[in-house]
């Protein structure tokens, strides 16, 4: 039995003060008053983020391998990141059936932190690709959907446009227990309400990359800001949405349905300042990422980063910034007790100090990080 003693614990829900949580087979197996040595600090759930590109200076596109997969968690778990959907944006079918297979080794292999995969695209518009290779979006064929339908990559996570996927298709997907996201989309309302109705329950990187709010047109970011049944992802980096924004969608959606993201790229948990992106060069600048067009290429963030944002910008409890962080993402995933410090919970923790700063990561009870 291992037993973790601490001036403050969060189990998802609430704060307790001086307690001890004792580990067994992986799981928590009891949460007691505090005995012997207590580090001061916060015990919180291990961070669940759904979309990873990649970290540690490894790109999961560029080289779909397991190695990289371990790269990346590395890399994440410095900020407290035990559970993550490695993502795959639009590339070609080659590139996706590697990534699926590594994705695959590591579920196999019960590799720490690796929850399944997110093929973000390459069924989404043009017209708001961002930075996604125009050469590689296309339509869903046989060849995609046999890679959708495997049943050995744990969680499987697809964004796709609706107004190139119909809600069949939509449907189809959700019947291969496949969790279908919305963006990069330049869909009105009703195609979006469509596809919500066919089954797709979330929005990838609101606001980002999908048809904008306007009076007469609510497009996929009315929609998504309406919804109160769908999950939005939000990437609080303060580049890719303005703080009143944020706001305005903490306000709009009912509690439970934001769920911060990184949308992280290579260079986290380096001091990488630039990197290959297909045939070009994606640049760092501080803390923001852009292409050779100036356009944002994802993020620089993590998601203590985006925890501490959250409540210094936003004015988030840091309660709430924790559940963003945590519960909302494990019950978007259906991650049954994660995102929780409870009995019989998974022994995911991050301790952290009142600067939000990662001390120690667990995954499974196994320490992964720890900087004390």
């Amino acid at each position: 039995m291992q037993q973790l003693s601490v001036s403050r614990l969060f189990d998802g829900e609430q704060w307790f003060d001086n307690v001890s949580v004792n580990i067994d087979n992986c799981s928590v197996h009891s949460v007691v008053p505090a005995v012997g040595n207590i580090q001061s600090g916060m015990l919180v759930p291990g961070f669940i983020d759904v979309q990873v590109n990649g970290g540690g200076g490894a790109l999961f596109n560029a080289i779909p391998n397991l190695q990289s997969l371990r790269t990346m968690l590395r890399a994440h778990a410095q900020f407290g990141t035990t559970a993550m959907l490695p993502t795959v944006i639009t590339d070609n079918v080659a590139v996706m059936q590697q990534a699926a297979d590594a994705i695959a080794t590591a579920i196999a292999a019960q590799e720490p932190g690796i929850i399944g995969v997110h093929f973000e695209g390459p069924h989404l518009s043009v017209a708001k690709k961002g930075v996604h290779s125009e050469h590689y979006i296309r339509p869903l064929s046989a060849a995609e959907l046999a890679i959708y339908a495997r049943t050995d990559l744990g969680v499987k996570l697809v964004t796709v446009a609706p107004e190139n996927v119909s809600p069949a298709q939509i449907s189809q997907l959700v019947a291969l227990n496949v969790i279908v996201c919305l963006g990069h989309s330049n869909a009105d309302a009703a195609t979006v309400q469509a596809a919500l109705a066919a089954g797709a329950s979330g929005f990838t990187h609101l606001y980002n990359a999908m048809s904008p709010l306007t009076s007469r047109e609510p497009g996929m970011v009315g929609v998504a800001l309406s919804d109160p049944n769908s999950w939005c992802g939000i990437i609080l980096d303060g580049h890719h949405l303005h703080p009143v924004a944020a706001k305005v969608a903490l306000a709009a959606k009912p509690q439970g349905k934001l769920m911060l993201v990184t949308d992280a790229m290579s260079p986290v948990g380096t001091n990488d300042t630039e990197f290959d992106f297909f045939s070009g060069k994606v640049v760092r600048d501080g803390s923001k990422l852009t292409n050779e067009a100036g356009s944002l290429a994802g993020s620089v963030l993590d998601m203590a980063g985006a925890v501490q944002y959250a409540v210094q910008q936003l004015d988030v409890s840091p309660a709430e910034a924790l559940r963003m962080a945590s519960l909302y993402p494990a019950q978007f995933l259906s991650r049954s007790n994660a995102g929780r410090i409870v009995v019989g919970a998974p022994a995911d923790f991050v301790f952290i100090n009142d600067n939000w700063q990662v001390l120690a990561c667990w995954i499974n009870g196994q320490p992964i990080y720890n900087a004390l």
